[in-house]
């Protein structure tokens, strides 16, 4: 068994805000019942509940009615984006063709870097149409133009993401906003590497979070829905018109993800700015080491992830032996259900998809920790290269 000394995958789940551990065990006492039920028990669970989408509304500058709780990120990726779909003209809330027939010219149209959960719902849906990104992963807007155009009858919607959750290159949503709303189609945003880390970007229709990503506690998403939006609900629910939280809430859990974020928020400016300073360090220390690629926008990043590739090493051995030696890392794609492949992603780049890992921090992680990692990681890197005979 290995103990990861120095945790340095908050990109996959930050550790829980104390905020949001505070909330939790206070809220867990008289946040069980059904909030929907006219009961005593029930009341207070609908006014925790209602507590957390006020909380979550003022946060990020929404109205309460375009706030929605559900049972993850992927959840909200998945009813956000499908949502906009099902409520274009012509279009229905019950889902896809079913299987063989054909897709009557349903088209979502995406990033090449999108999260799996994008690109999974946009292939549910129809025929996607991906476009592509430059070399730091960020999207090309003349190629999205094309592909809007070329999206015959029409593309039902756009899928952006704010950040993307493996390079974290920052992208242009306000500008592809625009080429949008000149087409008439709904833009999604999956905002769930970036909230509560950046503000939100201008122009979208639906967005997705995820409260373990800021500090929350995991199996709580959020989905915003613009009041003027067109949206329905995309899967079996009692009234597919209605904008309804997804399934029996967790109100404890709901109410500790508000708390959460309402403090990373606060904190945001001062923390984001220390991470960013070592994030700096890290991507100049790691490009001295010979036949390294560090990838995603120096600057126009999340400030708190890089990622970088070696030739001739194997991106699990290096996990693996960092974790050996203290340090918890990931490999392989951020983006994918079995992390285990290629990325996707770099591949999307152009960069080095083999030998690859992310590094992101907490908001904890000190100056010593990162010098401890710059430490060891030439010497890991030269013994992973001479036991392949390199």
């Amino acid at each position: 068994m290995t103990n990861a000394a120095v945790y340095l995958d908050a990109a996959s789940s930050e550790p829980m805000h104390p905020a949001a551990r505070d909330t939790l065990l206070a809220a867990l006492e008289h946040g069980y019942a059904d909030p929907r039920r006219l009961h005593g028990p029930g009341r207070n669970a609908r006014l925790l509940l209602d507590n957390a989408r006020e909380v979550v509304a003022e946060v990020l500058g929404v109205r309460r009615d375009e706030v929605l709780f559900t049972s993850s990120g992927t959840r909200a990726v998945q009813l956000g984006l499908l949502g906009l779909a099902a409520a274009r003209p012509g279009r229905s809330a019950s889902g896809p063709p079913a299987a063989g027939l054909p897709a009557d010219g349903r088209r979502i149209v995406h990033s090449a870097v999108e999260h799996q959960a994008v690109t999974d719902a946009a292939a549910w849906w129809g025929e996607p149409v991906t476009v592509a990104v430059d070399t730091t992963g960020r999207v090309l807007l003349e190629a999205l133009g094309e592909a809007l155009g070329k999206a015959a009858p029409g593309a039902d919607a756009i899928a952006l993401q704010s950040a993307n959750h493996e390079v974290g290159t920052v992208q242009p949503v306000a500008e592809a906003a625009e080429l949008a709303a000149d087409r008439g189609v709904p833009l999604f945003v999956d905002a769930c590497a970036s909230l509560g880390r950046l503000p939100l970007p201008d122009g979208w229709d639906a967005l997705a979070g995820s409260a373990h990503k800021w500090g929350g506690p995991a199996g709580v998403g959020v989905l915003l829905v613009r009041h003027r939006a067109r949206w329905s609900h995309p899967f079996p629910a009692g009234d597919p018109l209605a904008r309804v939280d997804d399934g029996f809430p967790d109100v404890a859990g709901t109410l500790a993800a508000a708390a959460a974020l309402q403090a990373v928020t606060t904190e945001r400016e001062q923390v984001g700015a220390r991470q960013r300073e070592l994030i700096d360090l890290i991507r100049a220390s790691v490009a001295h080491i010979p036949d390294v690629d560090v990838v995603g926008d120096p600057q126009g990043r999340l400030p708190h992830l890089v990622t970088f590739s070696f030739l001739y090493v194997d991106g699990e051995a290096l996990v693996t032996e960092l974790d050996r030696l203290g340090f918890g890392l990931a490999s392989g794609s951020a983006c994918a259900v079995d992390t285990r492949e290629p990325s996707r992603v770099l591949a999307a780049m152009g960069a080095l998809t083999h030998g690859n890992v992310r590094l992101s921090l907490t908001r904890d992680t000190s100056r010593a920790d990162v010098e401890r990692f710059l430490a060891v990681l030439p010497g890991v890197i030269r013994g992973l290269r001479e036991r392949a005979g390199l």
